[in-house]
């Protein structure tokens, strides 16, 4: 009679090692580090600094939807993303719909088609951390939920952009409340546009959280963050308190439930 002596099979998935996890803060923390210096530059350095916050905005979001959620995920997430606001922009600047009639200034860099490159990866910094939200709050609504907040997100974007000259609107007729330079039909269209995005990402992307994957903490820092510099950076910076007053409330009742969520609600 022999024994044998059993050893399970190891888990292969491990979980988030410290580098990673440093990776992430790292390109966080220069995401955040750089929002702080834009009201203090001008000139050369600041266009260089705007891009340079989209792009590391990016960065950071993608690395967290990969250490949370996966590879298979954080390359949908890139692919479709990207694919999905190349395609709405380039309909919008030739034809004006969803947005408006705009066009982007050449101090953008690089351009893909008639779009300068950071546009897209601007529209990958804000859907990973607005599609965590969405799915943590609802089941059916995920997609409207996603349109309202990525609505809600570019009332802090759009005027700080078109002060800054990086894009401008033609228009006549009505305006979003407190930017009389953009159109009410450009909030309308992120609406419409966010939904269909977030929608996309819903019914395409895996829901599960890989094992031993990062936690939610790095999304609900750039969540925090995007409200508290919008808010402080328009009344003490860029002197126009009604765009701190407007999007600040309405960026704070759509992502209040889900921040309320994640301090007192389930794990």
């Amino acid at each position: 009679m022999s024994m044998r002596h059993y050893s399970p099979r190891r888990d292969r998935r491990k979980g988030v090692s410290i580098r990673s996890q440093r990776f992430l803060n790292v390109a966080l923390g220069l995401a955040i580090l750089l929002q702080i210096s834009y009201p203090l530059i001008d000139g050369e350095p600041l266009r260089l600094v705007t891009l340079a916050i989209v792009y590391t905005g990016a960065l950071a979001m993608v690395t967290h939807a990969y250490l949370s959620f996966g590879a298979r995920y954080a390359f949908l997430y890139l692919a479709i993303t990207f694919s999905f606001a190349l395609a709405t922009e380039e309909v919008g600047l030739r034809t004006g719909w969803p947005f408006g009639n705009y066009s982007y200034s050449p101090s953008l860099g690089l351009t893909i088609f008639s779009l300068p490159l950071v546009v897209p990866f601007a529209w990958v910094m804000m859907a990973h951390p607005i599609l965590t939200a969405a799915r943590r709050l609802t089941q059916n609504w995920v997609f409207l939920y996603g349109g309202a907040a990525m609505a809600a997100w570019d009332l802090f974007l759009d005027p700080q952009m078109v002060t800054a000259n990086r894009w401008t609107w033609k228009f006549t007729g009505a305006h979003v409340p407190f930017q009389p330079e953009i159109p009410l039909s450009n909030t309308f269209g992120w609406l419409f546009a966010g939904m269909g995005l977030i929608a996309l990402l819903h019914l395409t992307l895996p829901r599960d959280r890989r094992k031993g994957g990062t936690e939610l903490v790095a999304v609900d820092i750039f969540i925090l963050w995007t409200l508290f510099s919008g808010v402080v950076g328009n009344i003490f910076f860029f002197n126009r308190p009604g765009i701190a007053l407007f999007a600040g409330l309405i960026f704070s009742a759509i992502f209040a439930p889900y921040l309320f969520s994640r301090w007192f609600g389930r794990p």
